[in-house]
């Protein structure tokens, strides 16, 4: 049986209690949790951008987020790890055209308490060299909870909209958007010739509970609330039903764009209701913390009579030449961020305990809970992350427990409610020690290094484990992977367990031996003769993928989407990147060469040596290679000479601080390695550059001033 598999244990989430701090953690804990947590995020983007159907509330997933963030702060071994924060939504539907976005559309990283909002200004003026009393304008505006989308006007008429769908391409939803009375086919005149609105679509309260009471009284099904409303409505393969659907949208921001009407965020939108589009009216312009901390406590107050959800205030640094120097990370701009609004919470039930196997094995535990309705959504089930979070909550079944969501479905456990605890006691929940899918043991392994007990129970069975297996392959065909239509879940456990598909290269051979097969898969239950025609159609048309796509497919441990990104882009092909991580033993120089690609540290290299190293995974490879043909990362579109080479910035830099140097050298294309290696192309040396400048001289790499780095860059 073959190694490859998802991060996506159905229910996994940190590798220790919440209430234990992170300072607390050893580092053995830390990597665990880290890693957990990355395959948790990726599952919960790929479930709220791509199927408009969220597994965990906004505060839950907040959290996992600002967990993940801190361990990285704590821990910088773990920085160069995979991190899934850096990640945007989810691959587009086959269901729709595609439109690649000429300037990404990327998240917002979040805060979530005027501490934080006070961290960010310091960080942008650190981050830009001011001083501590140098004014940061800001604009403050509603965070609404809809659908993103981006507008395409040429000559100021509408000619493409799309949806945001993983941040690089996105649905084409034209004629749907066109349906919609708040955004203008033509624009007012001033427009520049070419501009891209990004934006809202969003259903308000009134016309959410209008359209499900017709589409009760249709027999229809009901939407669990208004994001998912509008993202249902404006995701319509027929434009007619879109029609017929009460969506709005609010613009707040661009992305290409040939001029710019104006040098500030607040100019910006002040010409785009100039154009005819719709700005939030209760969007300001501040001068001060206190400022936008006022605003955002009236728009909190004044939440419940909106008339439409929204779950924060969002905060952008004003002045447009600013945003640029700060740049991005890879998820998010430096210049902006979200502050949340608290969470909402209820008290139910716990009606029993559950456990779930995942892709590694790991035991998680799932609550399923006495249905009850917060914020207007009916949850019955939570996570309970591992067996040391029950047992430091001390979550037992029965319990009356505390639970809290902001706008989704799935709960978190918040506390148990001990007084509501029965008088004659209820028993304490014992983790299973074996596995309740195969019966091989569950084991905490210890480290050896530190003689510590990982907080993850795991199955031994992995070679006889049929959870394991089949997450594997689930991961393999899921959307942001190969993305077969028609091979989800249930087909996947079907093929599995009738001994169709063992492995992912199962797939691809699948027509082939249905052909020569006495029993077709057509004449069993479930499967028509046109089901299983446009299957081996979708499977056909999926022996062409990314390159980058493959390497995430592969479900190599600590390799999320955007390390996948970071390794095809570095390698450029598979051959590459298959030599160099399996003879990449510790201390040899395939393993350094890893080491120092930006984002890629010791962790992600060990796991691709580890993985590249295993002979049963060898042999699948070569078995999937021969069924699928990859295609190269595209070149990033850039005119820079510096674009696609690998630079790496040492020494003190006196025009620009390390991380904007970082963000700037990104934007024109480059790589930006943290060390100095063969594949390095460029060095920038600063007043006091040591051991880097040193090893770029001694391998004849090129070596210029930060000055001349301006004028390579055309910036002098």
């Amino acid at each position: 049986m073959t190694a490859l598999g998802p991060h996506c244990d159905m229910t996994k989430k940190s590798a220790s209690p919440p209430s234990l701090p992170v300072e607390e953690l050893s580092l053995t804990q830390a990597r665990a949790e880290h890693a957990r947590l990355g395959e948790d995020i990726a599952r919960y983007d790929r479930a709220y951008y791509q199927e408009d159907a969220p597994l965990v509330p906004d505060a839950e997933y907040d959290e996992a987020r600002r967990r993940y963030q801190a361990l990285e702060k704590t821990f910088p071994e773990l920085v160069s790890d995979e991190s899934l924060t850096k990640k945007v939504g989810a691959k587009p539907s086959e269901k729709f055209a595609k439109v690649k976005h000429a300037v990404p559309m990327l998240s917002l990283g979040n805060v979530f308490s005027d501490e934080e909002v006070g961290d960010f200004v310091a960080r942008v003026r650190r981050f830009l060299g001011l001083s501590e009393t140098s004014p940061v304008m800001c604009t403050a505006e509603p965070k609404i909870d809809g659908l993103s989308c981006s507008l395409r006007y040429e000559k100021g008429r509408l000619v493409q909209a799309a949806t945001r769908g993983d941040g690089y391409e996105g649905e084409d939803v034209t004629a749907n958007i066109r349906t919609l009375g708040e955004v203008p086919t033509i624009l007012q005149d001033g427009a520049p010739e070419v501009l891209e609105v990004r934006g809202e679509v969003y259903m308000t309260h009134a016309d959410f509970a209008a359209l499900n009471v017709r589409q009760k009284a249709a027999g229809k099904q009901t939407f669990a609330n208004p994001r998912n409303a509008a993202a249902g409505s404006l995701r319509q393969l027929d434009a007619r039903i879109t029609a017929a659907r009460p969506l709005h949208f609010f613009a707040y921001g661009w992305g290409e764009v040939n001029a710019l009407p104006a040098k500030t965020q607040w100019g910006v939108l002040k010409a785009f209701e100039a154009y005819g589009l719709k700005v939030n009216s209760r969007a300001k312009l501040c001068s001060s913390v206190e400022e936008m901390l006022a605003h955002y406590r009236a728009i909190e107050a004044d939440r419940a009579t909106l008339g439409y959800d929204i779950d924060g205030v969002v905060y952008k640094v004003d002045d447009i030449a600013l945003q640029e120097r700060l740049g991005f990370v890879s998820r998010a701009p430096r210049w902006a961020v979200a502050h949340k609004f608290p969470a909402e919470r209820a008290t139910t039930i716990v009606r029993d305990i559950e456990i779930n196997v995942g892709r590694t094995g790991a035991l998680t535990p799932i609550a399923r809970l006495e249905p009850v309705t917060v914020g207007g959504v009916v949850v019955s089930n939570a996570t309970l992350h591992n067996e040391d979070y029950i047992e430091d909550k001390d979550i037992r079944v029965g319990d009356t427990v505390v639970v809290q969501r902001a706008g989704d479905v799935i709960p978190q456990i918040v506390e148990v409610v001990v007084e509501k605890r029965p008088k004659k006691g209820l028993e304490r929940y014992i983790f299973p020690e074996v596995c309740p899918r195969c019966g091989s043991a569950a084991l905490r392994e210890i480290d050896e290094k530190t003689g510590e007990a990982d907080v993850v129970r795991r199955c031994t069975g992995s070679l006889v484990c049929p959870a394991q297996a089949v997450e594997r392959l689930k991961h393999f065909a899921s959307r942001n992977a190969f993305d077969i239509e028609g091979l989800g879940d249930k087909q996947i456990e079907y093929f599995f367990n009738e001994g169709l598909i063992k492995t992912p290269s199962d797939i691809f051979t699948l027509e082939e031996r249905d052909q020569k097969s006495l029993t077709k898969i057509k004449n069993r239950e479930g499967f028509g003769e046109t089901s299983v025609r446009n299957l081996f159609a979708a499977i056909e048309d999926r022996r062409t993928i990314p390159l980058n796509r493959f390497i995430y497919a592969l479900g190599v441990r600590h390799v999320g989407e955007t390390n996948a990104r970071r390794l095809a882009r570095h390698f450029g092909d598979f051959d590459s990147l298959r030599e160099a991580a399996r003879g990449a033993e510790p201390g040899t120089e395939a393993r350094a060469h890893i080491d120092c690609i930006d984002g890629i540290g010791p962790a992600v290299a060990e796991a691709l040596h580890d993985f590249f190293a295993e002979p049963h995974n060898e042999k699948e490879l070569d078995a999937l290679l021969r069924q699928v043909t990859l295609e190269p990362m595209p070149e990033i579109a850039s005119s820079s000479p510096a674009a696609g080479k690998t630079v790496v910035f040492t020494g003190s830099l006196e025009r620009l601080t390390r991380d904007e140097a970082k963000a700037q050298a990104e934007r024109f294309g480059a790589k930006v390695a943290a060390s100095v290696s063969k594949k390095t192309d460029l060095v920038v040396a600063g007043p006091g550059a040591g051991s880097k400048l040193a090893k770029a001289q001694e391998l004849g790499i090129e070596v210029i001033t930060e000055d001349e780095w301006f004028k390579r860059t055309g910036q002098a």
